[in-house]
């Protein structure tokens, strides 16, 4: 999702995570579970961020099983998880279901008793129908399922036909594709970009950093749970690093409101894309319909961002929590909210769906996103995360966003960067 976007995201002021993402977040303020059941009326909230698809499931679920009210509460990516985290640790006010990104999926499956094990609710029936992968990261070391997947966030990078053709750029896909097979090449380009416009190329380092961190074999943590700085975080640090020293970042810190601003003024020309970031796009620019596209994006593969349902174990209704989830993750609804806001559902077996392999998104320019990202999906080689991955992408962010914001040398910048991520890790 978006994830940021994606799901990916954003995490808190510093950028965007795992996305994830996530898509466009409200910001509303987060408030106690008022889930109830009232003459056999039943109320469910559900906290997510950005774009999941749900307005529209929901009036689906709720004129079919009309003692159900479903609340939607989304807020900002970081501030949900934070704010799962305190309710579970003070026992109430947690919703009836929360979405949780992978950046954060191994923290909350390391608090297995907090949440309702789905395999009990028969949920070990679609085991088989998942990414291996995608199944496993959401289970805990004793067997207990925490979550159903939503989607997954293969990588691939948005751009401007329009700002590209304005610079002298090809604007055709395959042909922009072939303008950055490395990331090196892809900063050559955009100072090309930059020169002949004037103008920034992308709209934050950050939203660099996270995808050439993800095509990385370790990312923070190995499955020892070691932090690891000088591996996959080093090579995502210089790349963003690259980026600002050469003046290409618009520096706008992923889902706040410049943010958005930057899209509709033209701030960038280019953006990484999970799948889920496409439906922020066309919701935060509705007037561009046309003037974006999707290319291959430099290094290849990769993923960021990607969500999971999970019920929290206080909730008052969790029978009825776990039917709405499973109702949710059904191939009818998957492959609803793929074409309304492009998230790509974990469920390979759809990937063969001529519904999603001949879908073509007129928004961005009749781009098989089908095609485009069930390929990037069904070649994902996902990295371990790590319980502590959250808090320590959030720390390395708000390094980047110092040194975007002038407040910090970009030669000072690692060395501040290993130091923040080594007291998140010990946090």
């Amino acid at each position: 999702m978006e994830r940021f976007g994606r799901r990916a995201a954003r995490v808190g002021a510093a950028g965007l995570a795992a996305a994830l993402a996530i898509a466009g977040c409200s910001g509303q303020a987060l408030e106690g579970n008022d889930s109830s059941t009232e003459g056999g009326q039943v109320t469910l909230k559900v906290n997510f961020w950005g774009d999941m698809g749900l307005d529209q499931l929901k009036a689906k679920y709720e004129a079919d099983h009309p003692n159900v009210k479903i609340v939607l509460n989304s807020g900002e990516y970081n501030a949900q998880h934070e704010d799962l985290q305190k309710k579970l640790v003070a026992g109430s006010g947690a919703p009836d279901i929360s979405a949780v990104d992978e950046g954060f999926i191994v923290q909350f499956r390391s608090q297995a008793d907090q949440f309702v094990n789905l395999n009990d609710k028969g949920a070990s029936s679609f085991e088989s129908k998942y990414l291996p992968w995608k199944w496993q990261a959401s289970q805990s070391t004793d067997g207990k399922q925490i979550g159903l997947g939503t989607d997954v966030g293969g990588l691939a990078m948005c751009y401007r036909t329009d700002l590209f053709k304005a610079a002298g750029l090809p604007t055709d896909r395959d042909a922009v594709s072939k303008l950055w097979p490395s990331w090196d090449q892809f900063i050559e380009t955009g100072k090309t970009y930059t020169a002949k416009t004037g103008k920034k190329f992308v709209d934050s380092a950050t939203n660099l950093f996270n995808p050439v961190l993800s095509q990385q074999p370790v990312g923070f943590y190995d499955q020892q749970e070691t932090l690891q700085m000088e591996g996959g975080p080093k090579a995502g640090f210089d790349v963003a690093m690259k980026a600002i020293d050469a003046g290409l970042s618009a520096n706008l810190a992923s889902f706040q409101p410049n943010w958005d601003q930057g899209f509709t003024k033209d701030q960038f020309a280019v953006l990484a894309c999970p799948a889920w970031m496409l439906g922020h796009i066309q919701k935060t620019a509705p007037n561009q319909a046309g003037k974006w596209d999707i290319a291959a994006i430099p290094g290849g593969g990769g993923n960021w961002g990607g969500s999971w349902w999970t019920i929290p174990k206080q909730g008052k209704n969790v029978d009825e929590a776990y039917k709405f989830v499973e109702w949710l993750v059904q191939p009818e609804q998957q492959i609803e909210v793929f074409k309304k806001v492009g998230n790509l559902p974990s469920q390979p077996e759809l990937y063969q769906n001529k519904e999603i392999l001949d879908f073509k998104k007129e928004f961005f320019t009749n781009a098989p996103t089908g095609q485009i990202f069930a390929t990037t999906a069904a070649n994902l080689k996902p990295q371990y995360l790590g319980k502590k991955n959250g808090p320590t992408r959030v720390a390395v962010e708000n390094v980047i966003n110092r040194v975007q914001q002038g407040q910090l040398k970009s030669a000072d910048a690692w060395a501040e960067a290993v130091k923040e991520a080594e007291k998140a890790s010990k946090s």
